[in-house]
């Protein structure tokens, strides 16, 4: 069995101009193939599950994510995050985010938080449980240093304080 190899462009959907923008700031080295995974333990019917986004979705709450700051440094991206209840509905959130169309979010939000979803798979079965918290950051991070040393391992805290076992992720 031969294996072919595939080459994803990332930025196939991006005007020529911002495409080469973007291409810049990304380092010039081949992906050595190793993607991190960690097998489940039990079956996805014992599993307890949560829900992230990089969508910048808060409760209406919550604060905003710090768009008026990007407005005036572009390249900054807010690297807090927000907490979001299992029972949330459509009508409790917000969504905020410079780099994505929210319209079809604000039109479905298990587009981008399958809330709904996936507490109907905990309903019917299909999941163990899903967790009391679901969590949402802004995805725009031209440096994730803050996001990655000191708000994730909050969020992994908050997680494991839970019994999370697996994290669906959606990114905006």
């Amino acid at each position: 069995m031969s294996v072919t190899a595939k080459k994803v462009n990332g930025f196939y959907f991006m005007p020529p101009s911002l495409s080469a923008w973007i291409g810049q700031t990304i380092p010039d080295k081949e992906f050595d193939g190793q993607i991190p995974w960690t097998p489940l333990k039990k079956p996805v019917s014992e599993t307890i599950f949560s829900l992230m986004t990089s969508a910048g979705i808060n409760m209406k709450t919550d604060p905003d994510f710090d768009m008026q700051r990007e407005k005036q440094e572009p390249m900054w991206g807010d690297p807090s995050y927000r907490k979001i209840p299992k029972s949330a509905k459509e009508t409790d959130i917000h969504i905020n985010h410079l780099h994505v169309n929210t319209d079809y979010i604000q039109q479905d939000m298990n587009v981008t938080l399958p809330l709904k979803r996936f507490r109907e798979f905990e309903t019917n079965g299909v999941i163990g449980a899903l967790a009391p918290t679901t969590y949402s950051y802004y995805g725009y991070q031209t440096d994730p240093t803050v996001l990655l040393e000191e708000t994730m391992p909050k969020v992994v805290s908050g997680m494991k304080s839970e019994g999370v076992e697996a994290v669906f992720l959606t990114p905006a």
